[in-house]
């Protein structure tokens, strides 16, 4: 007799902590564009600010739902005394040196700095949205960009499939050293999902 029931996938179960509401709309649009592998399902968590993160990160990680958690953060200006807590924080509760390097994806100065790789070269030297707003609207035509919730589906909305190769190609090319302006380590976390899952158990045996 055949069974007409679906084929049910175990896909790799993913969570990300992501600062706040530009993070969370940046990958929740990577989602419905539909560039990662089928194999993962990711889970997005708003922690709604930075200060939010470790106990969000700490509560998705001990219930044992996902196979591993993320967290999608920018660095914000020198001294980057919020961000360097984070990392703090999660080294300690992981009770390793270096556990954050393995989980943190990080903008530098901030997340636009990655968004922004979608249209163009040009790196973006402050986490202020007033400064940053004449490249916003000149690449969106979104106009004095502030980050509402309507100006920030409209900058969603200008992100294709096509314009995501693009961001790929720019940071590839860019330092992942997180004290730099212009930084991020991006690319890895693309690379993390759009390859095989050996990555997830390289994460946790350094955990």
């Amino acid at each position: 007799m055949t069974n007409n029931l679906p084929r049910i996938f175990d896909n790799h179960k993913i969570c990300v902590i992501c600062e706040g509401d530009e993070e969370y709309a940046y990958l929740n649009r990577l989602k419905e564009i539909d560039v990662w592998d089928k194999q993962y399902d990711v889970s997005l968590v708003n922690a709604e600010g930075n200060g939010n993160i470790p106990a969000r990160y700490q509560d998705r990680y001990q219930n044992g739902t996902y196979e591993v958690v993320l967290v999608f953060c920018d660095t914000e200006k020198k001294p980057h005394e919020q961000y360097e807590d984070i990392k703090r924080k999660i080294n300690e509760f992981h009770g390793v040196d270096d556990a954050a390097s393995q989980v943190v994806i990080f903008g530098n100065p901030c997340t636009m700095q990655i968004i922004s790789k979608h249209w163009t070269d040009e790196n973006i030297k402050s986490p202020a949205k007033k400064v940053n707003a004449p490249l916003i609207e000149k690449y969106t035509r979104v106009e004095n960009y502030k980050g509402r919730a309507d100006q920030l589906k409209k900058v969603m909305d200008t992100i294709t499939k096509d314009n995501y190769k693009n961001m790929r190609c720019r940071v590839e090319k860019v330092d992942d050293d997180d004290t730099e302006i212009g930084s991020t380590n991006f690319d890895r976390f693309m690379s993390y999902l759009e390859g095989d899952a050996d990555w997830i158990d390289e994460i946790n045996k350094g955990l």
